[in-house]
């Protein structure tokens, strides 16, 4: 057990590092990035041990299990994101357990997370997801959809539209990557150019990481290289 909770601390590390070299790397400062850690599959156990070695945000994909880790390690103050597919019948528990919603894809997620968030909260902070690549197997909405659903989503009350996200499919080609990033960050200027006040790109993983700090991701998602192959 400790040398596993050794291994997450050094991978929490490792990542910190390279997050920083991209960000060097493309003029950017280093502290415009923020890591979320991605514990799907993960116990609460393994979620601690990586809140001790400093990290504060968790991504987490199933609603039921990531309300049960966000009532297990209530007293740790932790910032919560639900990162996967919503229906609609499960937004009442992520608008109550969670900060940041990522993968609003319809406007009626958005309506029903606004209605069932308690007022007593602070605002939930979401993103609208993006399919930057087309895939007909990817969750999100094409980009000349975004700016109806962005206007629509930033006008419902207790939400706070923060930005947009994106799952490009995996690629090797750091070109390729760079431009379906480069898209999302486009559409996320081209938004603000137009009125919305948008501060956060939700892109990047363990293995294009690189390619997203330099098109302007400023929250990576990294799960496998932090807590190692999904259980």
């Amino acid at each position: 057990m400790e040398d596993y909770k050794k291994r997450i601390s050094a991978r929490l590390q490792a990542i910190a590092d390279r997050i920083e070299a991209a960000a060097r790397a493309a003029g950017r400062d280093p502290g415009e990035v923020r890591l979320l850690a991605v514990s799907k599959t993960k116990p609460a156990s393994h979620v601690q041990w990586a809140a001790e070695a400093g990290q504060q945000a968790f991504g987490e994909n199933y609603v039921q299990e990531g309300v049960a880790k966000a009532q297990a390690l209530a007293d740790l103050k932790l910032e919560w994101h639900f990162i996967g597919p919503l229906q609609s019948n499960k937004t009442r528990p992520v608008a109550a357990h969670f900060a940041w919603v990522h993968s609003i894809d319809r406007l009626r997620i958005a309506q029903r997370l606004s209605e069932q968030r308690d007022a007593h909260l602070p605002p939930l902070n979401v993103c609208i997801q993006v399919n930057v690549s087309g895939e007909e197997s990817k969750s999100g909405v094409a980009p000349a959809e975004v700016p109806e659903l962005a206007r629509a989503v930033a006008a419902l009350p207790r939400l706070c539209l923060r930005g947009l996200m994106a799952i490009p499919e995996p690629i090797s080609n750091l070109v390729l990557q760079r431009s379906r990033f480069g898209t999302l960050r486009q559409l996320r200027d081209q938004l603000n150019a137009e009125g919305l006040h948008l501060d956060t790109l939700s892109m990047g993983m363990s293995d294009d990481l690189e390619a997203a700090v330099a098109e302007g991701s400023t929250l990576v998602r990294v799960g496998t290289a932090i807590f190692g192959a999904r259980d």
